[in-house]
């Protein structure tokens, strides 16, 4: 075995139990889930006193206006909320909440005390992600897309700094681990008009390992007990039981023991079956960032 089991002391431990049930208690209710977010980030940062002066209109500086203002989600703007295809995520408005609370907890000190900060992201992620099972452990610095396209089985280890992009669909099957500063994606962008955007269903099968700074592109399936290497790119399909590696990843080896029952050695891009089709409102308010001239001279001959 490479680790052990740790525990708080009995005191802080209940204290941590407490605290989580109440959250989860209040997000499950019916309350709006604005007003929880807000709560518990001013108590996580210890804005209390601050917050009812100035909710009882007593003067506050420009700075603390925005800080305690900051609390609410609905005061805040996400980079998700400028991608279009967002008039089509119903389910945006809360997660958008529960993100912010994901990710304003992190800026908390008590994102380093482990053991509360792995059980209070464990809560939040079953409210947050469309699925989420048992005993995951889901580390620091995690980022999403929106979250509500997440999938996520039993015992899954998500470490530092990993981008879980969710613009499109990702599955993550059980026991899969996700090193530090991998990027797993499930969308794409056009090569010549890169505000083209095609969205997929990105699949990590169950006991996969995605090691340290890997990416995965959009529509890829990892599968079954395979392995990415660290600083690999992969753009291809993994088969059960193989180890890939390089930019751009290819399969280098079947895992030691596992030859009996490892699939072919083959690289398909079936990126797209994995497609995801949506619609945008025909009276959407867009807006091109760029500005470029993307005509090809080609085009033009």
């Amino acid at each position: 075995m490479t680790k052990r089991h740790v525990s708080l002391p009995g005191e802080a431990a209940a204290g941590l139990d407490a605290f989580v049930e109440e959250v989860d208690s209040r997000l499950s209710g019916s309350e709006d889930t604005c007003t929880v977010v807000e709560d518990v980030l001013v108590d996580l940062h210890g804005d209390r006193r601050a917050y009812e002066r100035w909710q009882a209109g007593e003067e506050v500086s420009p700075a603390e206006r925005v800080r305690l203002q900051g609390y609410d989600p609905c005061n805040t703007t996400l980079e998700s909320e400028y991608y279009a295809e967002v008039e089509t995520q119903t389910e945006f408005e809360r997660s958008k909440h529960l993100q912010w609370l994901w990710r304003q907890f992190d800026a908390t000190p008590m994102a380093d005390n482990v053991a509360f900060a792995l059980e209070f992201r464990r809560m939040l992620a079953k409210h947050l992600f469309a699925d989420c099972g048992e005993n995951c452990r889901f580390f620091k610095g995690i980022s999403m897309t929106y979250g509500h396209n997440i999938e996520v089985g039993d015992n899954v280890v998500v470490h530092d700094d990993v981008h879980l992009d969710d613009r499109g669909k990702l599955t993550i099957g059980d026991r899969v681990s996700v090193s530090d500063g991998a990027h797993i994606y499930s969308h794409d962008h056009d090569t010549v008009d890169q505000t083209t955007v095609r969205n997929y269903h990105t699949t990590i099968e169950d006991d996969a390992r995605i090691t340290h700074d890997a990416m995965v592109r959009a529509g890829v399936r990892v599968g079954r007990n395979a392995l990415l290497a660290a600083k690999s790119v992969l753009k291809d399909d993994i088969p059960a039981h193989h180890i890939a590696g390089g930019s751009p990843a290819g399969s280098i080896a079947v895992k030691p023991g596992w030859e009996s029952v490892a699939d072919a050695l083959e690289n398909p891009d079936r990126r797209e079956q994995r497609r995801i089709e949506y619609d945008l409102p025909d009276d959407l308010a867009t807006f091109d960032e760029f500005g470029r001239d993307l005509s090809p001279p080609d085009s033009r001959l």
